[in-house]
């Protein structure tokens, strides 16, 4: 599996995993920011954006067992990795492996216990299905504060604040990517995540969580440094689960101060 990439700018390199939606583009609102620190990979996993579906299993591993080999096709070892929801679910996968260097899991997914699992199926599964319906009306129901408010509510702490070119292409990724179902299956039936014992990661670990995130809820925080108890725990205020919408230049800062 060969995955689609862009790469920006110039220093250490930083690699970025997305979660459900728009694949690299979820980055656009901290991209430049963080271009102009440091060289920015940021990757479609497979079944997002550019890249194919994988061919066999959707699962969490195989989601992850692409990132590693994609490291070591670029000759990316010890590279700092940064990932959100999901993608902040396998950044930390990696690091429990011990691949990459510094981790940074912004709202990682993975950490429910099975009452908020169900719930998180229960919620985000029919708001797939109502912007699938809703496809074609999206830019016009987006470019307004009210359409924001009603079809973000879940994602965004102020979704009225945000503008229509942050959120449409990870909705619009909600919508297309031919993934999106079989990685919901997979964060939804597949094993919940393991940890890493103090002093097995290959670098610092930095997790930031929005204190509004309705997807994955704050109270999950506790599990997450319970796994990785190297981990430090950053919050944002006023922030649901997306903090590179809701707060951007605070998690551009927090990225570059965690893994300089």
């Amino acid at each position: 599996m060969t995955l689609n990439y862009v790469r920006r700018g110039s220093g250490r390199p930083l690699l970025l995993v997305h979660g459900l939606g728009a694949g690299w583009r979820s980055w656009s609102p901290i991209l430049d920011e963080l271009a102009e620190r440091r060289e920015v990979i940021a990757i479609d996993l497979p079944g997002f954006g550019e890249t194919p579906p994988l061919t066999g299993e959707v699962s969490i591993s195989s989601l992850t067992d692409s990132v590693v080999d994609f490291i070591r096709e670029e000759g990316l070892d010890g590279v700092s990795t940064v990932g959100q929801s999901m993608g902040g679910r396998i950044v930390l996968e990696l690091a429990r492996r011990g691949v990459g260097g510094d981790t940074v899991a912004l709202d990682p997914g993975g950490f429910w216990s099975d009452r908020e699992l169900a719930l998180f199926g229960a919620t985000l599964r029919p708001s797939i299905t109502l912007v699938r319906a809703l496809r074609g009306m999206l830019p016009t129901l987006l470019g307004n504060p009210a359409g924001r408010t009603l079809l973000l509510a879940q994602l965004s702490a102020r979704p009225w604040a945000l503008s229509r070119e942050t959120v449409l292409p990870d909705v619009r990724g909600l919508a297309d990517s031919p993934a999106t179902g079989a990685a919901m299956d997979a964060l939804t039936h597949g094993p919940k995540q393991g940890g890493a014992p103090t002093g097995t990661v290959p670098g610092r670990v930095t997790i930031g969580w929005g204190r509004r995130d309705l997807v994955t809820l704050p109270r999950q925080a506790a599990r997450v440094t319970e796994l990785f108890p190297d981990a430090v725990l950053h919050w944002f205020e006023r922030c649901g689960h997306f903090p590179q919408w809701d707060a951007p230049h605070e998690a551009t800062r927090l990225i570059l101060d965690s893994t300089d």
